[in-house]
């Protein structure tokens, strides 16, 4: 499953003839004509060029964030862009992902700017409503040193997105999914709501009483992981399958929809833990 952007490809997935291949597999593979439409293209995709496209669209992120979190810092009005930014960011997001050709650069490009506006806003209202000064800042470090630990982990083969960490991702997956429309409804309807809803609430556990939102950020954060580890995976597929090229730029919007979940989620993390000091 992992990221539903490369979820809903089938370009991505593994291709049989490069896992363990039968008899009649090599067979199969010999007698096929070179270069066969739909097998191997002309022009293939690759690691670099998913590198590459992957870079552009970080610092279009980065560089658009930068922007809204210094207008955000004086004037309350961008606010209200930040949340039009988002929607937008959003319904480009749903129309990137369901491209039957693959992401088109123009769309995940203004999805990246549009993005990282809102995440910049969104960011110091944050930090203020939480008193957590440079939140953003150790957010973003912490969601690039992950993004390298998994990497890492990934290329030296001791990490592998197998069926088993599928099913994890997935049963964990749509359990945060439920709990977040729950914890919107009750952020909404709830008169006792404050600052991140449920998030907020406090448990208590061996006589420690801490926020639950510190629970359920380890957890989220660690599904992010594993979503990067298999985001790695098809891209893999992807390259080793001779997918075109025109696909780099759908695994590139792919990384960038799973880092900026890993962001959210300890961007959170440190505004809550922040708070409770």
């Amino acid at each position: 499953m992992a990221s539903p952007v490369f979820s809903n490809s089938k370009e991505f997935k593994a291709d049989p003839l490069l896992a363990q291949p039968t008899a009649a597999d090599l067979e199969r593979q010999y007698q096929a004509p070179a270069g066969a439409p739909g097998y191997v293209a002309e022009q293939r995709m690759s690691y670099s060029g998913v590198i590459n496209k992957t870079t552009v669209l970080g610092i279009l992120t980065i560089g658009a964030g930068a922007v809204g979190y210094a207008t955000a810092l004086d004037s309350a009005a961008v606010y209200m862009m930040a949340m039009g930014a988002g929607i937008a960011a959003f319904v480009l997001a749903m129309i990137a992902v369901f491209q039957r050709k693959g992401a088109n650069p123009v769309i995940v490009g203004l999805y990246a700017i549009l993005e990282g506006f809102f995440l910049g806003a969104i960011s110091v209202a944050i930090e203020t409503s939480f008193n957590a000064p440079g939140a953003a800042l150790q957010a973003l470090i912490a969601t690039g040193i992950t993004f390298l630990v998994c990497l890492a982990l990934f290329r030296s083969g001791k990490v592998r997105y197998t069926a088993k960490l599928n099913k994890i991702f997935m049963v964990g997956a749509i359990s945060y999914l439920i709990f977040s429309l729950v914890n919107v409804g009750y952020m909404i309807f709830s008169p006792n709501a404050t600052g991140f809803g449920m998030y907020s609430n406090e448990v208590n556990i061996g006589g420690l009483t801490f926020p639950l939102g510190m629970i359920i950020g380890a957890i989220a954060v660690l599904l992010a992981c594993i979503s990067l580890i298999g985001d790695f995976e098809f891209i893999d597929n992807g390259v080793k399958s001779g997918q075109p090229k025109r696909l780099e730029w759908t695994a590139a919007f792919g990384l960038i929809v799973t880092l900026v979940w890993l962001y959210t989620e300890f961007l959170r993390l440190i505004a809550i833990f922040a708070n409770n000091r």
